[in-house]
Order: C-alpha cells, then sequence, then structure tokens
C-alpha cells in the first residue's frame, strides 16, 4: 500500500505538470499525514536543517563563479592558448574541446555551463575549418560532462551537503576520475580520426614549440582561479563555502581584466545564478521532504534487508541501481535524478559497505550521462541551439553514443579500481 502511495502520488502530480520539487514535496508531506500519523511538522524541521546548512551555501557561489566565466569571454582566451597544441594531432581542435571542457570544468562546476561556454566559441571555428558537424557536437556534449565531475563540482557539493559527507574528500576523488575520462575521450577520438581522417582537417600550419609554450603560458589567470578555490580547500585555508567566495571574486578581477566583464553582464550573472539556484533549492526543498518521510518508516532500512534476503550479492543490486539511474536519465536532468534518488541509494549503498566518498563519484559519473541522454539531455539540448539546429537533437545523440559508452566504462574501471577515486582523498586528509 505504501508503495502505491508512493509512486501513484508522484506520478499524478508529475502528471499535472507541476514543477519537480512540488511533485516530491506533496509526497512526503502525504506520506507524513497518513502513515507517520501526521508529522508533517516534521517537515518544517527537516527543511530548515538543510537550507541552514553553512556547506549548502556553498552552491549559489559557484553557480555564480560559472555563470560569470560564461558571460566573460575566459572561454574563448583558453581555446585559444590550447588550440596550437593539438593542431598536428590527429584528431585536432576535438582534442582541444576536451582539454578547454576539463580546464574550464575545474573551475566552473557545472556540466551545462562548460558545455555552453566552450561550445559557443568552438563551433563556428570548427565548422569554418571544415570539421564534421556531428563529431564536433559530441565531442563538446561529451567534455560538457566534465564539468559535474572534475572539482569544484556542484554534483559533489550537494552530495556532500545531503549526506553529510566531506565536501574537501569529494572535491579531491573527483579529479583522477575526471583526468581519466578526459583521457579515455581524446584516445577515442585519436582512433575516429585515424578511422576517419575527413571528420578532422589537418592544420597546414607548421608545428612552433614556442607558439604552444606561450599559448599555455597564457592560461595562467584560470590556473590561479583553480588555485584559490581548490588550492584553499586542500590546504586548510577555507571551508568549501568561503573557498567559494574566493573563487567569486577571483573570477570577477580575472574576468574583468583579462576577459571583458562589464557591470551589466555581472548583473546579469547574478539574476542568472538566482534563477539557477532557485530551481535547484526548489528541488532540494521537495526531496528534504520525501527523504524526512521515508525514513521516518524505516523505508531505506526495509529495502535493505529485502535486498540481502534476496539473494543477489551487492554488485548485482549496484548494476540494477546503475541500470535504474540511466532509464531515469532520460527524463530527468541530473542534478534532480541525484536530489530525488539519494534518500532510497545512499542509505541501500552504504548499507552494502560501498565507500560514501566513492558512491558520490559514481553518482555524479551516471547523472552525467543524463545530461547526454535524450529526450532531456540538457548538454544535447544546449548545444543543438548553440548550433541553431544544423544539427538537431537526434544527430546530437547518436553523436554522443561513444561518450555516454565511455562514461559507463569509467564506472566499470572505478568498480574495479575504487583507489582510483579514493586514494588522492585518503592521501591528503
Amino acid at each position: 500500500m505504501f508503495w502505491t502511495t508512493l509512486i501513484g502520488i508522484l506520478v499524478g502530480t508529475a502528471a499535472t505538470g507541476v514543477a519537480l520539487g512540488a511533485a516530491l514535496g506533496l509526497t512526503g508531506l502525504v506520506i507524513l499525514q497518513v502513515y507517520g500519523g501526521g508529522a508533517t511538522s516534521l517537515a518544517v524541521d527537516a527543511i530548515w536543517n538543510v537550507f541552514k546548512s553553512f556547506t549548502l551555501s556553498a552552491v549559489p557561489m559557484f553557480i555564480l563563479l560559472g555563470e560569470i566565466l560564461l558571460r566573460s569571454g575566459v572561454s574563448e582566451r583558453a581555446y585559444s592558448a590550447f588550440r596550437p597544441v593539438f593542431d598536428k594531432v590527429p584528431g585536432g581542435l576535438l582534442h582541444t574541446n576536451i582539454a578547454v571542457c576539463t580546464l574550464f570544468g575545474a573551475v566552473s562546476g557545472s556540466s551545462m555551463s562548460t558545455a555552453a561556454a566552450v561550445g559557443a566559441v568552438a563551433y563556428p571555428e570548427m565548422v569554418k575549418r571544415g570539421y564534421d558537424k556531428d563529431v564536433v557536437v559530441g565531442s563538446l556534449a561529451g567534455g560538457g560532462t566534465l564539468g559535474l565531475l572534475i572539482p569544484p563540482s556542484l554534483s559533489l557539493l550537494i552530495f556532500g551537503a545531503l549526506t553529510e559527507t566531506s565536501i574537501g574528500r569529494l572535491f579531491l576523488s573527483g579529479i583522477v576520475p575526471g583526468l581519466m575520462v578526459s583521457v579515455l575521450f581524446m584516445i577515442y577520438i585519436f582512433g575516429l580520426s585515424l578511422w576517419r581522417p575527413g571528420i578532422a582537417p589537418r592544420s597546414g600550419e607548421s608545428f612552433r614549440p614556442a607558439q604552444v609554450l606561450l599559448g599555455l603560458f597564457q592560461v595562467w589567470p584560470i590556473l590561479l582561479l583553480l588555485f584559490a578555490v581548490m588550492g584553499s580547500i586542500v590546504f586548510g585555508w577555507a571551508t568549501p563555502t568561503e573557498a567559494a567566495g574566493v573563487g567569486v571574486v577571483v573570477a570577477i578581477v580575472i574576468s574583468w581584466f583579462w576577459g571583458n566583464l562589464s557591470l551589466q553582464s555581472l548583473a546579469s550573472s547574478v539574476f542568472h545564478s538566482a534563477l539557477m539556484f532557485a530551481a535547484i533549492g526548489f528541488v532540494v526543498l521537495g526531496a528534504t521532504i520525501l527523504a524526512k518521510s521515508v525514513s521516518i518508516l524505516g523505508v531505506p532500512q526495509a529495502i535493505l534487508e529485502t535486498t540481502r534476503d534476496s539473494g543477489l550479492g551487492k554488485y548485482s543490486i549496484f548494476f540494477l541501481i546503475v541500470a535504474i539511474y540511466v532509464l531515469l536519465g532520460c527524463v530527468f536532468d541530473g542534478l534532480s535524478l541525484m536530489i530525488m534518488t539519494l534518500p532510497i541509494v545512499f542509505p541501500l549503498l552504504t548499507g552494502f559497505g560501498f565507500d560514501p566518498i566513492w558512491i558520490g563519484v559514481i553518482i555524479t559519473i551516471m547523472i552525467e550521462i543524463g545530461q547526454v541522454t535524450p529526450p532531456v539531455g540538457l548538454n544535447l539540448s544546449v548545444l543543438a541551439a548553440i548550433t541553431e539546429n544544423e544539427v538537431s537533437l537526434g544527430r546530437a545523440a547518436i553523436a554522443t553514443v561513444p561518450y555516454w559508452l565511455l562514461l559507463l566504462l569509467a564506472v566499470v574501471i572505478l568498480t574495479l579500481f575504487p583507489q582510483v577515486a579514493l586514494f588522492l582523498p585518503d592521501l591528503v586528509f
């Protein structure tokens, strides 16, 4: 009866077109009223405890940091700096897309912002040079997902705030897997370019080592920003929230003098950041109410006991959860999916002995997959808009399938070798 009520109210409210946060919250309130003896007042306490969290206050700051970089032209400077590095490598500027997405992801924290910022610069340039449009969009969509994994990451930050897991350890755990995924993407591009040379025309310019070094030297402001955020966390100089504030100040200074940030674009960044955080915050609010309702009734513990009694091993359960994330990624955006599922998935996986930090990395990769899974895949929608529908959403989705598969391969690698994610936080903390 409980599950009928839970699923029925969720589906019923979602079918009316209400926001996901409202659907989750209303479901939680009904469960508290009907099955929790009218304990709806507990929802207020749960919401207050989450939103007064000092850690969660870092989210709007990291969103603002990404918006400032998106509107300041910094991504164009970074792209120009990396362009000579890969000119003579099979794949050329396709590698540049991944490298710049990796660098931009290390300071923006948002997958969609990364895809939009790099895509707006890269797509016109590469089309002009004769690159295959679909392959270009595929590389940008895949590369954009790195913004969620490489710290500072909104996904890992929200995961840490909701599960009370160390943000510093989570950020460090995303570095090596993020770089690993970036290398996997580049290996694929290299192989594809050897197989189909026409997708990436070779540059006729001669290789100039001095020009490459000069270009790389020009990205020092972004490295400074990265050190200001991650360095202050790793060396214990600041909490993640304080580091986010420092990052915003440094981003404004860099974007003002190195980019083309104006007061108007800064005001626009603040406005859009507020809208994005309001959307995320509303989902967090609804999910908090639902999490409180299911935890009071002992639902996660009951599911854990049921799965243990089923005879399935912990890895069978884990890969079942992975399959569910892949399916749900078709209909929910990444962060909403994570927030919605954490109340059940996190206690279930920790109950089977999986490391909480490792779980954060895995769930982040799964919602990255959702970012490039149609019909909701936000990276695909953003890039289709940037191309002015020269590359349709369907074509973009097909071109992104190899990157989708490589992200699943990363999940397999991390499952077989969890220390890939854990050795760096274990080393520092």
